[in-house]
């Protein structure tokens, strides 16, 4: 079975985010957007990241797959996010998570047949995939679900 840890993608801030260097923590995935009504989760995600990144990552991979809501440069994602929120959690630069251009990231995070769990689509931005220490999908949680909702900080054992 394959494992988030065979990836490795261009950083927004880093020359690359490589997924084995997360092995031993959980991993929550989340597709984010600058221009959504979701975007406020970047705080929540921020909190969590500083209060337990011994324990967990965060990435964030910014997307503009649903109503064009991350229409920015790589660069004005960053500054965006930087400025705005404080994010220090990893971030990718911009890739889709669906249709046919869908980055090989998501598609082993949608297929069971890759993941081992469960088939998915990502409904929207926000939506988050829970990987355990070794690298496997443990959860799917729905975009509209707080990062600090109980059912997320369970998944992530804290």
């Amino acid at each position: 079975m394959q494992s988030i840890h065979q990836f490795q993608l261009k950083g927004l801030k880093t020359d690359s985010v490589n997924f084995a260097d997360f092995k031993g923590k959980k991993i929550m995935l989340v597709n984010v957007a600058s221009e959504c009504g979701l975007t406020p989760q970047y705080t929540q995600l921020q909190e969590m990241y500083e209060a337990y990144k011994d324990k967990i990552v965060i990435v964030g991979c910014p997307a503009n797959n649903f109503g064009a809501q991350e229409p920015g440069s790589d660069e004005q994602i960053e500054q965006f996010c930087s400025l705005k929120y404080g994010v220090s959690f990893p971030m990718t630069t911009k890739i889709s998570v669906e249709g046919d251009d869908m980055h090989e990231l998501y598609r082993f995070a949608t297929q069971k047949a890759l993941n081992g769990l469960e088939d998915s689509e990502v409904k929207w931005n926000f939506q988050k995939y829970i990987f355990d220490e070794a690298g496997m999908l443990i959860k799917v949680i729905a975009p509209t679900v707080q990062p600090a909702d109980d059912a997320v900080l369970e998944a992530l054992g804290i």
